[in-house]
This record gives C-alpha cells, structure tokens and sequence, in this order.
C-alpha cells in the first residue's frame, strides 16, 4: 500500500518563499547585531550605564557640601504597623521606564524613583548637591538652607533633578497614591528641598546651622512643605526587580514627630580605600568594652549614702535635708 512520505529535502508548498524570509530575517539580525540594536545589546548598555561604580565625596570637616556627590539613604529602622517588603538601608534610585528602555538606548524624562537595598556606589544612586540660591560650590550646606539634587545615571551630558508637585486626579504615586517623586531636566521652584533637624523639640535651635554628613534628616519639598518617604511595604515591578516607592509624604506619629521612614542620611565617601562609603564605617561595638552595670546602693552602702547628722553639716546639703532632719 503506498503512503505519502515525504523526507526533509523535500518541497512542497512556498517553498522558496520560505527560503527567503529565512534569509531576510538572517540578514536583519546581523544587521541590528553590527550596529548595536538588538535588545540584548540595549539592556547590556544600559545597565552598564546604571550600574557603574561612582565616587562619592570624602567630607573633610564632617560636613555637607554645595557640589558633593553624596547617596540618599533610609537608614534601617523596624516597621510596627505594615509588613515590611524590605529591610536594611535603602538607597534613592534612579528607576527608567522599563518598556521605553528596550526601545531607546536613553532614558526619558520625567523619569521615576525607587529605593533600592544598592548600598555601593553606582550611577543610578549618586546624587549631587546643587545650590539652590546661588550659593558657590565647596560652601556647607545649613539646615533650612535651598537645595537641588541632581543626577547624570552615569551619562556624563544630562542632569536630571528631584522634583516633586501637588498630588492630581492624573498624578500620583503608583502604589500609595499620595504625591509623586520624579526627576526632571527642568530647573523650577518644583525642585528645591530644604533639611530639617528630625527632632522637633531642637528644630529651630539648629535652624542656620550646618548639616552633618551621614547623620539623620528630614528632607521637606519647598513647593508643598511634603517629606520625603520610602514606603518598605510598597513595591515596584522596576527595570532592575522589585524595589520600594518613594514618595512625598509626611507620616506623624501619636506624638506628631516624623516617622523613620522620613528618615534620610546623606552618605559620603569614606576616605579608607577598602570601603566606598561612610556605611561600611559602621561597626557593632566589641563585646567586653561596654562598661559594667552599676547595682544600686546596698543595705550595707545606705550609711555611706545618707548625709550627716549635724545641723551645720546638713545645712551644706540645702534646704530640704534640714526641714527632714527637723
């Protein structure tokens, strides 16, 4: 009985058109290859850009500075209320669009932010501290003092700059819906901040004076007076994994202090060459170097404790030691 069995040489159908749409294809991938289109090409680019090592700013007086390259950081700090996505320190990230990334081999504006547990130096966190006033480059940067953060992503001909504006039925944050942070190629009022000491009871004590560097901040938006937040239990589907939104937001405690997740740390350089930034600075203390708990005064110790009889003697003590000695 005959059976229609054909062998892989040979043609039946389109063949020949078949052929050549396998050369066309052929021919436009090595094409993109030799010019650098291909989307593998384009990530690789791109994440070499974002992710290259940076230098940050060795503070010599332990000060801010106009014109340091610093890193935004959220330090460590326990959550009560929400189930944390993230834990540890968390750095201000520059977050691109992940669809117009594999389309263009620059990032677009506006552009978004996240913060990320990237601790290390790189291009899509190190931040620049810019005047806002007019200020030179190299002065201390004070407290309620305007300023700008700028950022280059690793592409030396573009700046871009934290801003932020009035929450809108059209904008918002993703996740939390409050008011959005973005970064921007335009200078405006939108894009000034000014630091805050965190404890309320000695903020205007320490209005004018200069910021330390790697110590707790408040950083307020001057167009909306809005802190600025790393929100750990909220996460973002970014161009580089799942991250936490970042918003402008000011959360108050019961006692109407500023929440730890307003907290920030501009972190510099550290001067020692097997560590890049002042976090790796921090140790834990050594065990056996914290001083030995002191017991309160024993039945033994009551006598030596307790002032003396005499009237001339108890007087030295004031005036309530001699009205019980009465």
């Amino acid at each position: 009985m005959a059976q229609n069995v054909y062998g892989p040489g040979v043609r039946i159908g389109n063949w020949n058109e078949d052929v050549y749409l396998e050369e066309e294809l052929m021919k436009d991938f090595l094409e993109k290859r030799d010019k650098g289109q291909l989307l593998i090409q384009r990530n690789r680019r791109m994440k070499e850009m974002f992710l290259r090592p940076t230098q940050l700013s060795v503070s010599e007086d332990g000060f801010v500075h106009i014109g340091d390259k610093v890193m935004l950081v959220n330090p460590d700090h326990p959550e009560l209320d929400a189930d944390l996505f993230l834990s540890g320190d968390l750095s201000l990230c520059l977050t691109p669009d992940e669809i117009r990334a594999h389309l263009s081999d620059q990032f677009e504006v506006p552009c978004g932010l996240s913060a990320a547990p990237t601790v290390s130096p790189v291009g899509r966190n190190t931040f620049t501290l810019l005047s806002g006033d007019g200020e030179a480059t190299g002065q201390v940067l004070r407290y309620g003092q305007n300023f700008r953060l700028g950022i280059t992503g690793g592409f030396e001909d573009k700046t871009l700059f934290l801003s932020s504006d009035h929450r809108t039925l059209l904008r918002s944050s993703k996740r939390s819906w409050l008011q959005e942070v973005y970064l921007t190629d335009e200078v405006s009022h939108l894009s000034c901040w000014q630091a805050a000491f965190p404890d309320p009871r000695l903020r205007l004590e320490q209005e004018g004076l200069p910021i330390p560097a790697n110590a707790s901040i408040l950083i307020y938006h001057c167009h909306t007076n809005r802190a600025l937040v790393a929100h750990r239990h909220l996460f973002l589907r970014t161009y580089f994994g799942k991250e936490a939104e970042v918003a402008a937001h000011t959360h108050l405690d019961s006692h109407g202090v500023e929440k730890p997740r307003n907290h920030w740390m501009l972190v510099t350089g550290s001067p020692r060459a097997d560590s890049p930034t002042m976090l790796d600075m921090r140790r834990p203390p050594v065990e056996g170097t914290h001083a030995p708990a002191q017991a309160g005064p024993g039945p033994s110790d009551r006598r030596e404790c307790s002032p003396p009889v005499g009237s001339a003697e108890a007087s030295s003590f004031g005036p309530a030691w001699s009205t019980l000695l009465k």
